[in-house]
């Protein structure tokens, strides 16, 4: 991705052990309850990186994503760029018909801000609930400095790093339907 619209975030996922815990530190943490949103990603097949369509609960606008990653333990370095789609059930079949549908994630979604962060609390269908952690970074800003802010604010929150999850929500759930069959 060579464009100026292209962004980058560090992220952390974790599994959830101890729901009510880690929601109540998070609230204390961001001084909020947190805004709920029941959000369907459904993901395309894509030569580069991924895309997917996101719907939100009120279905008034629709974000077209692209993103580049590495699935790794650990902090992840996201490079991505989104435009909201007024007409999204349009270019959800154009997408549907030109590229195929890999897959569609459905998840009720706690956002919470906290300076350049994003904290997810989210129960994903068919997965359980994580935690996420999304640093946005500033131009003069580097990923080492993310992941610091990061991997401090989950040691803040004491989830230990043995909950980190390496794949996608995508990813894990082809797991476990691997996994069943």
């Amino acid at each position: 991705m060579n464009h100026s619209d292209i962004h980058k975030k560090i992220e952390i996922k974790a599994k959830i052990r101890d729901y009510d815990k880690i929601m109540a530190e998070v609230q204390a943490m961001c001084s909020s309850h947190g805004e709920i949103i029941q959000q369907e990603d459904v993901f395309f097949n894509s030569p580069n990186g991924r895309l997917k369509l996101r719907k939100r609960s009120d279905y008034s606008v629709y974000e077209l994503v692209y993103y580049e990653k590495s699935y790794t333990e650990g902090p992840k370095l996201s490079l991505y760029s989104k435009c909201n789609i007024p007409h999204g059930e349009d270019l959800l079949n154009v997408l549907k018909m030109s590229l195929g549908v890999k897959g569609i994630v459905r998840k009720t979604r706690r956002l919470f801000l906290i300076e350049h962060s994003r904290i997810h609390i989210d129960d994903v269908e068919g997965l359980g609930k994580y935690f996420e952690i999304e640093v946005s970074l500033t131009k003069d800003q580097t990923p080492e400095e993310g992941e610091e802010v990061a991997k401090n604010t989950m040691a803040k929150l004491g989830i230990p790093p043995t909950d980190v999850v390496t794949g996608s929500y995508l990813d894990n759930l082809h797991e476990s339907i691997s996994d069943e069959v």
